[in-house]
């Protein structure tokens, strides 16, 4: 492990959501002060929707730590269910077992828990993580769930965070009414240059680090570019060039390691040379990775399409290196 060889308490660029190490940059800061003021203004309904990656999930474990002594929360991510299933689980996240009580007795319970948190003058905060897989009629149910009221406030407030389908799934007409009860949708976009370096030197800070930084201005520039600014593949980057630079013996990360990392971690390079003809002519891992920034992606259609030649060619293969053996 390169923390002791670092000089770090810990591994900093772990991929659990520690809000510990949230960086907030610009984007995410706008997104927590939105949130924030959204649950201090009793608006009931809101949504962040942003790529994977972004950092949705610890900014929203950074925003119920801030709530934690006024509030009564409840963090629900599993969302591929039933709505039986999701009022289980949203039950049980309170700490009530609810295995035998049929769908009507699972909502008398939870609006019990509603009242006694009103009486007591907290809070009830309900966060849907991965909200783009709940099924139309689970998220129906989610709308119901604000029906929870008395005549001067909610009783209940609740966060939608998902991906980018899951601005698709409330655009449909079908949920035309649960998308008019959201009043704020905030989103996350990627971190700029200088915002990628504040993100690397604050992970390693709260790490324990405390000497010059670990990583060269070009190394900084370089990961920020091949990320994209997306915070999950800026920690991997990073954890890949210190467990790199530590197999050198080398204590500071430069461009050099982390081209090294890039072609280590380059997939595309990897299934080209495990199947060279698994893709047409011409198109290298170069080609793909300006594929995949193309503004304008292929149909579905299409994909299942290429995917099928891929998999045909693959199947090939195998089946010629079972006969030669």
């Amino acid at each position: 492990m390169f923390a002791s060889f670092y000089g770090l308490k810990e591994q900093p660029f772990g991929v659990t959501p520690d809000p510990r190490y949230l960086y907030l940059g610009a984007g995410h800061r706008e997104a927590l002060a939105s949130l924030y003021y959204g649950i201090e203004s009793n608006l009931g309904f809101m949504a962040l929707v942003a790529k994977p990656g972004m950092g949705k999930t610890t900014l929203l474990f950074h925003l119920l730590s801030k709530l934690r002594n006024s509030a009564r929360t409840a963090f629900v991510f599993q969302t591929q269910c039933t709505s039986r299933e999701f009022m289980r689980f949203l039950l049980a996240e309170l700490g009530h077992e609810s295995y035998d009580q049929d769908f009507v007795r699972m909502h008398e319970e939870f609006n019990k828990c509603l009242l006694q948190e009103a009486r007591a003058g907290r809070r009830f905060i309900v966060v849907v993580d991965e909200a783009q897989n709940l099924d139309a009629s689970v998220l129906e149910t989610v709308r119901l769930l604000s029906d929870f009221e008395t005549p001067k406030a909610k009783l209940l407030q609740i966060i939608l965070a998902g991906q980018p389908e899951l601005g698709y799934k409330l655009a449909s007409p079908g949920l035309s009414q649960l998308r008019q009860r959201i009043s704020l949708v905030n989103t996350l976009g990627p971190l700029n240059m200088e915002e990628t370096g504040l993100l690397i030197d604050h992970r390693l800070r709260v790490a324990g680090y405390q000497g010059p930084s670990l990583f060269t201005r070009e190394a900084k520039e370089m990961i920020a570019d091949l990320s994209d600014g997306i915070p999950r593949l800026i920690n991997n980057f990073c954890f890949n060039a210190l467990s790199l630079g530590l197999a050198m013996r080398q204590k500071s990360i430069d461009s050099a390691i982390i081209r090294e990392t890039a072609k280590d971690l380059d997939i595309d390079s990897l299934l080209m040379d495990m199947v060279p003809d698994a893709f047409p002519p011409g198109l290298g891992a170069d080609v793909l990775r300006e594929t995949r920034k193309a503004p304008e992606p292929p149909t579905p259609a299409a994909a299942r399409q290429y995917m099928r030649q891929v998999v045909a060619r693959l199947n090939r293969g195998a089946g010629e290196r079972g006969a030669s053996e």
